[in-house]
Parts: structure tokens; C-alpha cells; sequence
């Protein structure tokens, strides 16, 4: 169960990823959510895991939300976090097919806490699948 508290009448929820008090925001709450269900259910390694880190895309800086790396150090798994509110459309699959363009995950995910949808890339044929991955 993560950590919370207040602060100044802010609620916060410690970042086992970036090891430091964040304030609890709709999309906080989600982005915990799977950070939570990496460690736990799918046994990733902290140590594999990066948290709203920059990117260039098209020559912009971007920030994921999270990526799980493999054990060679190269990106696995790609996840947009949106808060509850905000509907998993075709712009939000958008956003993180950008994101990947640049850090060439095998999967790429989004969740709004309620909706989860993931995708499995294949680079060589240009195909992508949808997949169950369990939140």
C-alpha cells in the first residue's frame, strides 16, 4: 500500500520510483496505480522502472509517464497515465505511439485508472496487436 499524507493541506503519495513525496493528483493517483501493479503483480524491478522522464519527439522535449525497461536497459513497456476523467481515444493512443517513435518499446499502454489498453509492436512487419495486460 503506498504512503500518503498531508502537507500544508496538500494530500502527497510517496514515488517508490523517484523516492520522493508527489502531489496527489487525479492522474497521480493512476500513475500509482501502475506503478503499483508493475512491482507487485507483474514483478518488475524498481530498478527497471523510469517515471515522467524528458524525451525529444519531432524535435520537441516531451515526458513520459512511465517506462519499464528490459534487462538489457532497452525500453520495454511504454504507459500514458490520464486522470479517470479523461477518455482512452484515438489522441491519447496518438500521444504515446509518439513517445515510442523515439524509445521503440515491444508494448505500449494507457490507463485512466478504469480503462487499460495495451499494444504489442512488431517493428519488423509493422504490426500492432491489441493485448490483455492485467491492471
Amino acid at each position: 500500500m503506498p504512503k500518503t499524507r498531508s502537507n500544508n493541506g496538500t494530500y502527497e503519495i510517496f514515488d517508490p520510483i523517484r523516492k520522493k513525496w508527489i502531489t496527489l493528483t487525479e492522474e497521480e493517483k493512476v500513475r500509482q496505480f501502475c506503478i503499483q501493479q508493475l512491482i507487485e503483480n507483474h514483478k518488475f524491478p524498481v530498478s527497471h522502472i523510469a517515471v515522467e522522464r524528458q524525451i525529444t519527439v519531432n524535435g520537441m522535449t516531451k515526458r513520459y509517464d512511465i517506462v519499464v525497461f528490459n534487462s538489457n536497459g532497452n525500453p520495454f513497456i511504454v504507459i500514458e497515465c490520464k486522470a479517470p476523467h479523461v477518455q482512452i481515444n484515438q489522441l491519447v493512443l496518438e500521444q504515446v505511439g509518439r513517445y515510442n517513435k523515439t524509445l521503440k518499446a515491444e508494448i505500449i499502454g494507457v490507463s485512466n485508472g478504469t480503462e487499460n489498453r495495451f499494444f504489442k509492436i512488431d517493428f519488423e512487419t509493422e504490426v500492432i496487436t491489441e493485448i490483455s495486460f492485467l491492471f
